[in-house]
């Protein structure tokens, strides 16, 4: 199936597929979409998500960047094969008049003539403009200015730019008259004015390129004119008019200034313009810079010519600078994808302590960036570590605090910690940055929560809902309070939601596993709990509460089993050591649960679940007194109102003979 767009098609098709359930195929069209453009991120992030994504180094490898170059090479010889191409059909459909005026002049006439017309930006030079009556073919690279109908009438400029100078007439009174009133005051240009304009620009450039004639046959022309002349008057060339006969002359009194004017056009010509140069001490003159540099001795044609091999020596060495600097600038960019994508590749999977080691190891000016301390914050939230949690997403906040994603997770975090005042500020700024986003929303349902008013909590998950129904977390959310409010049909609705939006979020598939287990439909739970856990193996929780559901089943020694990978997982947590210390005291082990017990007391030492534990497994051994004391803690800890009936009960039935103790403990 041929795919419009290249990469782009296949990433657009992938995102519909995955929308629609069908993730084997977005899947294919992610990598499809990696194969045609690695530096294509999106797909490659969509294909971690799914956790289908191959490793970094291997799609982000040297092989990468050696193709990036090649097609980088290819492209800059395409672009300058087409640039040459455009440059050869300029040249062959201009005049013959212009043909023979070399690049470098060409260059100077392009940027003289733009900027001899001030006000007008998009004015081009004269030569283009003036042809497009006659070629066809130069009228693709003539830029129409906007305001066209306002500068119909003003005459275009002339062609060169340097082409006033002093002007003087053939009458023979004409340098006498100079002189008189060079005395008395001083020398000032004389500027064309715009009828002369308009007979220099016409003579130039209306006729066709037949009908113009050639430079030689001009410059013969003005040599017959100066042998007959007996003045000292010497004529520069046929583009400037006088008042008389439309010629341009100017005062040379010597040959060997007229030299230094070749000379200095050939200064003119290196990269010197000059506007204006002293032939002696009362009279001034503009060069002419480009037209008559065919006249310049044997001279400016070698240094003209060096000039052009050096020119191409330093082009060349600028190519190569500009590849080497490409090819690093490849390697860099893809080892920074490779480092950045082997980390979020990590932490899809839930190798959460991986992804860390692979983040510490950029620098620190990409470390200290928003993604990558949300991205760290998330890794020790999967890890239950929740004051490093808060501390990386803090940061992350504060450097780009209008940026939303990780926001919940974040609220999450404050709610574990009970951060009341923070997390009601966390939400308030969210709202204020934007009140349509799902996260702000989910920031105020975890204010609400935390305060146990779970109805008003409910209201603002389904707020997130409603403005982004396929936002997976917030689904979970409202399941969560549903099932705080004891409605399980409708968590077990919401659940199944945010299944559908991603398959991978196991924080739905253990809130049915709680439910169920709640419900006592301990297969269920089972069943529910190891999918979550096949999603993420590396959880703690998931796998006390999977050796939970084993234990309802009477599976004992795998439960067992289970609680010592969660103990081995997180030392920490308190919950799979009490877990197992009650599942020994099942099996009668009293002696190995009072060890666990007793190894929990120093991690949690007032939790009174345990104490209550404690002392069942004292009143089975027979050792009332610290049975009764063990009791007595409990009680003085303030145990849920649940639990605080059966402890007065047991703590009552202490010395009743065992045939009427009650095991609800």
């Amino acid at each position: 199936m041929q795919v419009p767009n290249g990469a782009t098609g296949h990433y657009l098709l992938g995102m519909i597929y995955r929308c629609t359930g069908r993730m084997s195929a977005a899947a294919e069209q992610f990598t499809q979409a990696l194969t045609l453009d690695p530096l294509l991120w999106a797909a490659y992030e969509e294909l971690c998500i799914l956790g289908v994504a191959e490793d970094a180094d291997e799609c982000f490898s040297e092989a990468t960047a050696l193709r990036l170059q090649q097609e980088h090479a290819s492209t800059s010889a395409l672009e300058k094969s087409n640039f040459a191409n455009e440059n050869r059909i300029l040249s062959s459909s201009l005049p013959s008049s212009l043909g023979d005026i070399i690049p470098n002049q060409m260059k100077q006439l392009h940027a003289n003539n733009t900027a001899e017309v001030p006000g007008y930006p998009h004015a081009r030079a004269t030569a283009l403009r003036v042809q497009n009556s006659t070629t066809s073919n130069v009228a693709q690279f003539d830029t129409p200015s906007p305001a066209a109908t306002q500068t119909s009438s003003i005459v275009p400029p002339p062609l060169f730019r340097n082409v006033h100078a002093y002007q003087t007439t053939i009458s023979g009174d004409a340098p006498t008259k100079q002189k008189a009133n060079g005395a008395n005051q001083p020398l000032r240009r004389k500027y064309l004015d715009e009828a002369r304009l308009k007979k220099v620009s016409g003579r130039l450039f209306n006729q066709s390129s037949d009908s113009m004639p050639r430079r030689s046959a001009r410059l013969s022309r003005e040599t017959t004119i100066n042998s007959n002349s007996n003045s000292n008057l010497s004529q520069f060339g046929g583009n400037g008019t006088d008042h008389s006969s439309g010629k341009l002359r100017v005062n040379s009194s010597t040959p060997s200034k007229l030299c230094s004017t070749a000379v200095r056009s050939v200064q003119v010509r290196k990269g010197k313009p000059r506007a204006t140069e002293n032939f002696d001490e009362g009279s001034r003159y503009e060069v002419i810079d480009e037209m008559w540099t065919d006249n310049v001795p044997a001279t400016s044609s070698t240094a003209s010519t060096t000039e052009g091999r050096f020119f191409e020596q330093d082009k060349a060495e600028r190519i190569m600078s500009q590849e080497s600097k490409v090819a690093i600038g490849i390697r860099e960019l893809l080892g920074l994808l490779r480092t950045l994508g082997e980390g979020f590749r990590l932490s899809c999977l839930f190798k959460c302590q991986e992804a860390l080691e692979v983040f510490r190891k950029l620098p620190e000016s990409q470390f200290n960036t928003g993604w990558v301390l949300c991205q760290v914050g998330k890794a020790y939230f999967e890890l239950v570590d929740y004051l490093e949690a808060d501390h990386y997403f803090e940061l992350a906040h504060r450097l780009s605090p209008c940026t939303l994603d990780g926001m919940d997770i974040y609220s999450t975090v404050l709610y574990h910690l009970n951060a009341e005042m923070r997390l009601s500020y966390l939400a308030q700024e969210l709202i204020s940055i934007d009140r349509l986003s799902p996260q702000a929303w989910c920031a105020v349902g975890n204010c609400f929560a935390l305060r146990k008013d779970h109805e008003t909590a409910l209201k603002n998950f389904q707020r997130a809902v409603q403005l982004d129904s396929r936002f997976a977390y917030a689904h979970t959310l409202c399941g969560h309070e549903y099932s705080a409010l004891e409605d399980y049909e409708n968590s077990l609705k919401f659940y199944r939601c945010a299944l559908q939006v991603d398959e991978r979020h196991y924080n739905a598939w253990y809130g049915l596993g709680v439910v169920y287990l709640r419900q006592e439909k301990f297969e269920f739970a089972e069943h529910h709990f190891r999918r979550a856990f096949q999603i993420n193996p590396r959880s703690s929780v998931l796998m006390c509460y999977l050796g939970m559901a084993l234990h309802s089943l009477k599976r004992n020694e795998e439960a067992l089993d289970m609680m010592e990978k969660a103990i081995a997982a997180d030392k920490k947590n308190p919950l799979p050591k009490y877990q197992k210390a009650l599942i020994l005291s099942g099996l009668q082990k009293y002696a190995e649960a009072l060890e666990e017990l007793e190894r929990l007391k120093e991690i949690a030492p007032h939790e009174s679940s345990m104490y209550a534990l404690m002392g069942k497994i004292y009143r089975q051994l027979n050792i009332l007194d610290k049975a009764v004391f063990c009791f007595g803690i409990a009680l003085d800890l303030k145990p849920p109102a649940a639990d605080l009936a059966i402890i007065k009960s047991a703590m009552e039935k202490v010395h009743l003979p065992d045939e009427l103790m009650d095991d609800d403990l």
